[in-house]
C-alpha cells in the first residue's frame, strides 16, 4: 500500500507540473482556489492542524475567525502550489515582477562585500518564487537543502525543478550538506534555508508565540563558523499578483558564551523575527504539521489520524 501511495503521489505531482503550467493564469488561480476551498470544507487533518496552529498565533480569535483564517490559509497554500507548478514556464521578466522586497539592501550590501549570507525563512508565501527572484532579478545563485521525499522519483522531481530555477539543492539527510553549505559561505556565497520546523533531533528549543517549539540550529551554527551574515526573511501575499517580502535586520553572533549558548540566543532571535512576520500575515504561514512541543508530546494520545 505504501509503494502504491508513493507512486500515486509522484504521478499527481508530475501531472501538476505537466498540466498546470500550461493553463492561462486566471484559470490556474481559479483552480487553486477551488481545490483550497474543497479541502477546507472537508476538514481533513491538515486543515484541523492549521487551525490549531493559528490559534496560537491569534489567541483571541473566535472559532469563526479561526475558520476564516484557515480558509484564507488554504487558499494561500494552494496559491503557492499553483505558482510553483507554473514557475518553470515563467519568463525572467515575469519572475522579476512577481516579488517586491523591503530592505533588500541588507542582502545586496553583504553580497557586494563578498560576505557569505544565510537567508532563513519560515514556511510563508512562496519560497520557491523568492528563490527564483534571487537567481533571476538579483542574478545571484544560491544553495539550499531539501527534505528527502518518498518515493525517490518525487524527490528527484523537486530537485530537478529547483535546479531548473537556478538553485543548488542538497539533500537534508546525510552528513555532507552542512560541510558543503559552510564551503559555499566561506567563498562569499548565498545559502537559503527554510528554518521554522526542526527535522532532526538536534533542534534548539525556542519560545514561539508563548509556547515552546524546536527550530533548527543550522543557520546559527553556520553563521558562527563561517562569519556569514544571518538574515531572517518573511513572505506574504496581498490582493495583487505580486508577492511581498521583508528582509529583517541581521541576527548577530553574541560576543560571549559557548557555541550552544550562542546558537540558542540566535535561534530565539530568528524565531522572534519569524513570529513578527507571521503575526502580521497569519494566513500566509503554511504550517499544516505539528510544531509546538506540547503537540509533539501528545502524538499518539489525541493525534490519531493527524499528520505524521
Amino acid at each position: 500500500m505504501s509503494a502504491l501511495k508513493d507512486r500515486l503521489a509522484d504521478s499527481l505531482y508530475g501531472l501538476g507540473w505537466a498540466t498546470v503550467k500550461k493553463l492561462p493564469e486566471p484559470a490556474a488561480v481559479r483552480l487553486g482556489r477551488t481545490i483550497a476551498d474543497t479541502a477546507w470544507r472537508r476538514r481533513g487533518a491538515g486543515v484541523l492542524r492549521l487551525e490549531r496552529n493559528l490559534a496560537r498565533v491569534v489567541p483571541d480569535a473566535t472559532p469563526e475567525r479561526l475558520a476564516e483564517l484557515s480558509r484564507a490559509g488554504m487558499r494561500s497554500y494552494l496559491r503557492y502550489w499553483m505558482e510553483s507548478f507554473r514557475l518553470p514556464a515563467w519568463s525572467k521578466e515575469r519572475i522579476a515582477a512577481g516579488m517586491e522586497a523591503e530592505d533588500v539592501h541588507l542582502l545586496k550590501d553583504a553580497l557586494a562585500d563578498d560576505r557569505g549570507v544565510i537567508l532563513a525563512l519560515p514556511h510563508m508565501g512562496n519560497w520557491d518564487l523568492a528563490g527564483a527572484w534571487v537567481t533571476t532579478h538579483l542574478g545571484t545563485p544560491f544553495t539550499t537543502v531539501a527534505e528527502r521525499l518518498k518515493p525517490d522519483s518525487l524527490y528527484d522531481r523537486f530537485v530537478a525543478y529547483r535546479e531548473g530555477l537556478g538553485m543548488e539543492v542538497l539533500p537534508h539527510t546525510g552528513g555532507s550538506a552542512f560541510g558543503a553549505l559552510a564551503r559555499r559561505l566561506r567563498k562569499g556565497g548565498l545559502v537559503c534555508l527554510v528554518a521554522d520546523r526542526d527535522l532532526s533531533a538536534s533542534g534548539v528549543e525556542v519560545d514561539f508565540f508563548g509556547e515552546k517549539a524546536r527550530m533548527p540550529a543550522g543557520p546559527a551554527i553556520l553563521a558562527q563558523q563561517t562569519g556569514a551574515l544571518l538574515l531572517p526573511v518573511t513572505l506574504w501575499f496581498d490582493d495583487t499578483p505580486v508577492m511581498k517580502a521583508r528582509i529583517h535586520p541581521p541576527v548577530e553572533v553574541p560576543d560571549h558564551g559557548t557555541r550552544a549558548e550562542r546558537s540558542a540566543v540566535m535561534t530565539q532571535r530568528l524565531a522572534d523575527a519569524f513570529a513578527s512576520g507571521i503575526a502580521e500575515h497569519p494566513e500566509d504561514w503554511h504550517m499544516l504539521q505539528r510544531l509546538w512541543l506540547a503537540d509533539l508530546d501528545d502524538r499518539g494520545v489525541s493525534g490519531k489520524g493527524e499528520d505524521r
